[in-house]
């Protein structure tokens, strides 16, 4: 291993191992162009497959008509519809739309004839077919009379809007997150040409994960465009970090050695373990996803996974190999030279460690009230964020489901689907919902008859996308199975809510899974159980004050209604595993000069000759995360804010003085049971 290790130092090897990284990582980029092209956009692909409306989904595309994804034309004007007007919404069924029948539906009017509303079934297992069809609605709608009020809504608009979102996103966000990785490598080194090796390496690892993404994607894991967006910060972040870190390892070991090939040697001897174990707990913890019930969630496992492997082999080969090649005269200006001293470089760090060995208790303890105060933002957590709540701004879909409310029943534009079996009591499930609580339902739209049996269109009392609905759907599926135990209850509203009832159970269920399998890793670098526990105490308080800081930034600043069901987990998943990273770097060199000064000056060594390069690391990750607010998703804005705070969190306090001053309090105890101990 350790052969291995060194080879990007050797005379020659250096040459063969960037060429091998070159290679293999433009193949895999190759193929980065497929990525949107595997990409999921319905919301049942995501549902765990014991879901009722995933059983009800599978009955439906069994009936003669099929898999419907209706697109809802609403068209309104105050003083009443002209003759003109009408004949734009009936002139609607001539386009040429990929309808589940041959003849177009009719034309509903209002009584007072002040609005009227088509439903056009469109055939919607093909996400590209049905948003081309509202786009083709839309665009014939902008040639209505001046003053009719027109929007296209309904599950075809909302998925069409949902899909706009994507379309282009993943060049602004390499472009943002590659600007800004750029921006602060150039600002970190100063240097005219020393930043083009890291920025190399970073851009080339994030064009071979999203290659292996896409392959993954062709294999059957099921990716949709906010993991692919979550995977290109996640990668960009963590290859930039992994770059500081070993690129600062190196250019103090050139202070101590002629040759760059020896400084790179000792450099990995010392770097590599430290990174190895961080990627390594990324790793893990992004595989605990896997669990998840939310495919969404689960794909992000793997996914993330995949992408830290190849930022970690790239960072530990092609990295070192063009450090190693480009040589000391790349740092130019600022070329460091045997002998040269770097207690400048180090000075505010050791400051900050004078200060903590001073008053370590007060410090951690305060640092400690500090975080446990903004993770009190956690008892305001809502996670009832709607589908029509997702898309930031205001999309047509939720104009025209607004516009629908004004002056037809709310549910009209998404009724829920009820599956009566073969052989099953029809009679008694009509009835019952003729006969429901007109809270919950307004009745039946229509009925169908197919192999699986009898569908029922059901029209709910509330907008079909809204919290309401959705908190309606279990009594809506007690109605039915009194009267038919057998039946199922299905539909866009069902799936948001099964959606959430397996974010919620995920919520519960992966973050101590996490913790486990983060503790385990920290026990194998740090061959110790106390400082293991005591850091990932403070990394799950860390994690915790973010997401409490997290709710009261959403509420209060940018006045969102409520978070994303799988936020939670996803933002503890994101914050544990690339929180703990920073920590790691610390205490494994905290480790390493514990051997010679002892643990209370082994630390705030580690502090001073680590605290630079970890606070750059941080930054960028933050910055890297915070490009997610370019999408105008609310799940991606909230988690990018949320990890973004998380780690600057993460960086500026617990690791600079939390961590320090309760290592420096306890002393050689932490290293318990050990021999350091």
């Amino acid at each position: 291993m350790n052969r291995l290790l060194l080879l990007p130092t050797g005379r020659w090897s250096r040459w063969l191992v960037a060429l091998v990284a070159v290679l293999i990582a433009g193949g895999l980029s190759s193929q980065a162009g497929k990525l949107e092209e595997v990409q999921k956009s319905d919301l049942a692909e995501f549902l765990p497959g014991d879901a009722e409306s995933v059983a009800a989904l599978n009955a439906v595309r069994e009936f003669p008509s099929g898999d419907v994804s209706a697109a809802v034309v609403v068209v309104a004007r105050d003083g009443g519809l002209t003759a003109e007007d009408r004949d734009t919404l009936t002139g609607l069924g001539e386009l040429d739309l990929p309808l589940v029948s041959p003849q177009p539906p009719e034309p509903t009017f209002t009584d007072d004839d002040t609005a009227g509303l088509v439903a056009f079934p469109l055939e919607g297992q093909d996400s590209d077919v049905v948003a081309q069809a509202v786009k083709d609605l839309r665009a014939e709608l902008e040639q209505a009379p001046d003053g009719l009020r027109t929007a296209v809504t309904g599950p075809a608009g909302f998925s069409t809007d949902l899909k706009d979102v994507f379309a282009g996103a993943d060049t602004r966000l390499l472009a943002v997150t590659g600007g800004l990785v750029l921006f602060l490598l150039i600002l970190i080194y100063r240097s005219p040409i020393f930043w083009l090796i890291p920025f190399f390496t970073v851009i080339l690892t994030e064009g071979a994960t999203r290659g292996l993404a896409a392959l993954l994607g062709e294999a059957g894991l099921v990716i949709n465009g906010q993991n692919a967006g979550i995977l290109s910060v996640l990668v960009f972040g963590a290859a930039t970090d992994y770059a500081l870190l070993l690129v600062a390892r190196y250019r103090e070991e050139l202070t101590r050695h002629k040759r760059s090939g020896d400084a790179m040697a000792k450099a990995l001897r010392g770097a590599a373990p430290a990174v190895l174990a961080s990627g390594a707990t990324v790793v893990a913890g992004l595989l605990t996803l896997v669990f998840a019930a939310v495919d969404s969630s689960a794909s992000i496992g793997p996914l993330g996974a995949a992408g830290i492997v190849l930022a970690l082999s790239l960072s530990l080969t092609l990295l070192p190999a063009t450090l190693v090649i480009a040589g000391r005269r790349a740092f130019w200006p600022f070329i460091p030279r045997p002998g040269d001293n770097l207690e400048n470089a180090h000075r505010a760090w050791r400051k900050l460690g004078g200060r903590i060995a001073q008053r370590p208790r007060p410090l951690w303890v305060g640092s400690t009230i500090v975080l446990i105060i903004l993770a009190l933002g956690l008892t305001g957590l809502d996670t009832s964020l709607t589908q029509e709540q997702q898309l930031r701004g205001d999309p047509e879909a939720v104009q025209g489901q607004e516009l629908l409310a004004e002056h037809f029943p709310a549910g009209t534009s998404a009724p829920a689907t009820v599956i009566v079996p073969q052989g099953g009591d029809v009679d008694a499930v009509r009835t019952a919902i003729e006969n429901g609580d007109k809270d919950v339902v307004q009745g039946i739209q229509r009925a169908e008859e197919g192999e699986p049996g009898t569908q029922l269109a059901v029209v709910l009392a509330d907008d079909p996308f809204s919290e309401d609905a959705v908190a309606a759907i279990p009594k809506l599926r007690e109605l039915v199975h009194e009267a038919e135990p057998e039946a199922l209850v299905g539909g866009q509203t069902a799936q948001s809510y099964d959606l959430r009832e397996a974010a919620e159970r995920d919520n519960l269920l992966i973050p101590p899974l996490t913790l486990g399998v983060v503790f385990l890793v920290l026990i194998a670098l740090l061959r110790a159980l106390v400082a293991p526990l005591l850091l990932l105490a403070a990394t799950a308080l860390s994690a915790a004050a973010a997401l409490g800081a997290g709710v009261v930034i959403f509420d209060v600043i940018l006045g969102l209604p409520a978070v994303d069901p799988a936020l939670p987990l996803l933002a503890f998943v994101f914050l544990v595993a690339l929180g703990i990273d920073y920590t790691i770097f610390l205490m494994a060199r905290a480790r390493e000069e514990t051997l010679e000064q002892g643990t209370r000056r082994g630390v705030l060594a580690a502090l001073a000759v680590t605290g630079g390069v970890i606070t750059s690391a941080g930054i960028v990750l933050a910055g890297t995360f915070s490009a997610l607010a370019v999408l105008p998703l609310v799940v991606l804005t909230q988690l990018g804010t949320v990890v973004a705070f998380g780690v600057l969190l993460d960086t500026l306090l617990v690791r600079s003085v939390l961590v320090p001053a309760l290592v420096h309090d306890l002393g050689a105890k932490v290293w318990l049971p050990s021999k350091l101990g």
